[in-house]
């Protein structure tokens, strides 16, 4: 029974997460009830999921039940470039069923791709362990997070950043990022009921810096273009690696460090925050989804 790893890329901005949602039909009176399965106790119909979705191409391509389990609960309207599932098939070859070890990785690679939609795509596929697990296995991850300031709101990259209209001091934030790395309870960085038992991660690197364009956009806004009459956008990148987080953990270090960029957060009030343990003791907000990419995930 071989079993698969998939590094999967996705477009968050259509897709309700992650995670497999499939919520009682009259909470979606828009959407199509799915088929009566044994046990429903009424309708349910399948939000458009990225798990959901890969897990469709995947079952239709090898015409078996198969479970795909994915490393990171990613949110509504956060991307990835990185996030990593795993599956395990079943073949049966003389049924046509399965996926079988000897038909190699890049052909599935190709063949999940011609049946997946464009904003996900399958970057790479392999075969593991039958005990591989993308969560447990899992020891770094690094996720990003883009905001753009400037007197104009983004357009073509309004997807992939979250806008201010503030001025931001890079060098104040990257301090103030700095001061975040090591091993600390992040409770105060942690949306309140969390629901982890531990609040404890490290972080191994964090810093923000200025890149031209956005790490997740589709590039320079008009502003930059020649004869525009506002100044260019300014893009903040903020890049975090650590062994795990929260939920809700980076939007929330996000828009700490943007509050220390604007000038009202002393970035040497960090260490204080984080002994506080306390979320409503952070005055960084929760950021919106869409500047938030997961990167990638690596294993031992």
């Amino acid at each position: 029974m071989p079993r698969y790893k998939l590094t999967i890329a996705y477009d968050g901005t259509d897709f309700c997460g992650w995670q497999k949602q499939e919520p009682p039909a009259s909470e979606h009176p828009d959407l199509t009830p799915m088929p009566a399965r044994e046990g429903d106790d009424q309708p349910r119909v399948a939000l458009r999921t990225v798990q959901h979705v890969v897990e469709e191409a995947v079952r239709d391509l090898l015409r078996e039940p198969v479970t795909l389990v994915g490393a990171s609960r990613t949110d509504s309207g956060v991307h990835a470039n990185g996030q990593v599932a795993a599956f395990t098939s079943d073949p049966l070859e003389d049924k046509g069923v399965g996926w079988p070890a000897a038909r190699g990785t890049d052909a599935l690679v190709k063949a999940l791709n011609g049946r997946l939609p464009r904003d996900v795509l399958v970057r790479s596929a392999e075969a593991v362990d039958e005990s591989f697990s993308p969560i447990s296995d899992a020891i770094e991850k690094e996720y990003t997070y883009c905001i753009a300031s400037g007197p104009e709101r983004p357009l073509w990259d309004r997807r992939y950043v979250f806008h201010t209209w503030h001025e931001l001091d890079t060098a104040r934030m990257d301090a103030a990022a700095q001061l975040l790395v090591g091993e600390h309870d992040f409770a105060s960085f942690a949306q309140i009921n969390h629901g982890r038992k531990s609040t404890v991660r490290r972080i191994f690197s964090c810093g923000v810096s200025t890149p031209s364009s956005p790490a997740c956009g589709g590039g320079a806004e008009r502003s930059e273009a020649e004869g525009a009459s506002t100044p260019p956008l300014r893009y903040h990148l903020i890049r975090v690696r650590g062994n795990g987080f929260l939920y809700n953990m980076v939007r929330i270090l996000a828009g700490t460090l943007m509050e220390a960029g604007r000038g009202t957060l002393d970035p040497n009030r960090i260490p204080e925050i984080l002994e506080s343990k306390d979320r409503t003791a952070n005055p960084g907000p929760t950021l919106p989804p869409q500047g938030l990419r997961l990167e990638w995930i690596r294993y031992g």
